[in-house]
């Protein structure tokens, strides 16, 4: 089963920009498709974005369109959530997260789809 850890988060200003990783263990990003989450204090999850390279599907979330694009480093097992033009509203506590392929059907992608998750990593933006 893979495992997934976030990183990269931290306090940038508001129209900065930021890139977060996700590096996978146990297994390659190849198996699975990859979603990425947010969650701000004391509001719902969030899908904010969705790849599976085998169902050629790639989903981004309304609020994060235009700002947030996904890449990859097979080498290093990584993926990566570049997000620019950050806003206040972007600030929450962000997840990787795995599901197996041809699962993921309804979009925004429920959570209970994605079995591995990561533990998440702090982006706040602010003045």
């Amino acid at each position: 089963e893979v495992q997934l850890q976030a990183s990269g988060g931290g306090l940038v200003q508001p129209g900065g920009s930021l890139r977060l990783s996700c590096a996978a263990s146990g297994s390659t990003f190849d198996d699975y498709a990859i979603g990425w989450f947010r969650q701000a204090p004391g509001k719902e999850r969030e899908a904010i974005l969705y790849i599976s390279s085998s169902d050629g599907v790639t989903w981004y979330a309304d609020s994060v369109k235009g700002r947030f694009t996904t890449s990859s480093d097979s080498a290093k097992n990584t993926v990566y959530l570049q997000i620019n033009n950050l806003k206040p509203e972007d600030t929450a506590v962000y997840y990787c997260a795995a599901a197996l392929k041809d699962v993921v059907h309804t979009y925004p992608p429920p959570g209970f789809n994605f079995h591995s998750w990561g533990p998440g990593t702090q982006v706040t933006v602010s003045s």
